[in-house]
């Protein structure tokens, strides 16, 4: 499925128009179009090669799936090749969506699948409508600035699912240990994800920015710079962030060992205390002769020996907050 949309001289024109008139549109002064392919077949992007010049290497990258993030720059084109992420699911795991893009100097192409929804685009194009006059610049813009917002709202909700943890770690009581160690695992997956799908855009802003495509005119750069700034944020975020999960991880083992060194002290206490009736009994079971033997008072005196020097293990220990 395509959707198409013209501009000229920064007002729309017309939309839903065949991508067969799209050579004859750009052809015109002051005329831009934004073609959004949602799973194109290759016969699909063998049509826009035609129509708008794209390079061949650009196209072959295009039907591929599993692409990098990316900023490659041709003789007449751009291709360029950004992850929009929608959160998290059900089971914690990160939702990315890879999205495409030709970019000519007067053509903007998207390439998605289905799952990825372009209104947050259109929301954007809608509402700086007087943007329009930069051409597809602004379109570029648009599309970035949209999947650098859902970025923002990623990292947000992944530092509050760790704050949500760490609390979790203090609370009242034995931590549920391999239930935090799970969940931390899980955040750290999907920051590693982010760090690597979300982060390397930087660069192709960057890019942009810095005179790689002069296709970016002057009065929409300070916007390019924004969502510079935010994908800044986001790197510098993820990083904080992945401390906070190693930190949480590290704290929840430095738990689980002292848990264990208690009741490691208590263990000894109890076998310290345990050995004393035993010495004793076994001190008095010889087959030799000793005072008491056979009579009530040995009886009495290994009970007494037991007692008292079972109570002083036991109130040392207790003491020293070994039991």
């Amino acid at each position: 499925m395509v959707r198409t949309r013209a501009w000229c001289d920064g007002d729309a024109v017309e939309q839903d128009f065949p991508v067969d008139r799209v050579s004859d549109l750009v052809g015109q002064h002051g005329t831009f179009v934004w073609l959004d392919y949602t799973d194109p077949t290759a016969a699909d992007l063998e049509q826009v090669e035609e129509e708008l010049g794209i390079h061949a290497l650009a196209v072959e990258d295009a039907v591929e799936h599993g692409q990098r993030p990316k900023l490659d720059r041709y003789r007449d084109s751009l291709f360029l090749v950004v992850y929009d992420v929608g959160g998290t699911d059900d089971s914690g795991d990160l939702v990315t969506h890879e999205v495409k893009a030709f970019v000519t100097r007067h053509a903007l192409v998207t390439i998605h699948g289905a799952d990825v929804d372009t209104t947050a685009m259109e929301r954007r194009l809608t509402a700086n409508a007087d943007l329009a006059e930069h051409g597809v610049p602004w379109l570029v813009w648009a599309l970035l600035d949209a999947v650098v917002d859902h970025a923002t709202d990623t990292v947000e909700d992944l530092e509050r699912q760790i704050d949500a943890l760490e609390d979790d770690l203090f609370e009242p009581g034995d931590p549920r240990e391999h239930q935090i160690q799970r969940r931390s695992f899980r955040l750290r997956k999907s920051l590693g994800l982010l760090r690597r799908l979300v982060v390397p855009t930087r660069d192709s802003v960057a890019s942009l920015l810095h005179g790689d495509a002069e296709t970016i005119a002057d009065g929409v750069r300070p916007y390019f710079r924004d969502v510079e700034d935010h994908l800044v944020s986001i790197a510098d975020s993820v990083e904080q962030l992945r401390d906070a999960v190693s930190s949480v991880l590290d704290t929840t083992l430095n738990l689980a060992s002292n848990r264990q060194n208690t009741v490691m002290k208590k263990v000894t206490s109890w076998a310290a205390i345990i050995a004393i009736p035993t010495g004793v009994t076994s001190f008095f079971g010889q087959n030799v002769k000793f005072p008491g033997e056979g009579a009530w008072s040995g009886l009495g005196a290994s009970l007494a020996i037991i007692i008292a020097s079972s109570l002083v293990l036991y109130r040392v220990f207790k003491t020293r907050d070994w039991l």
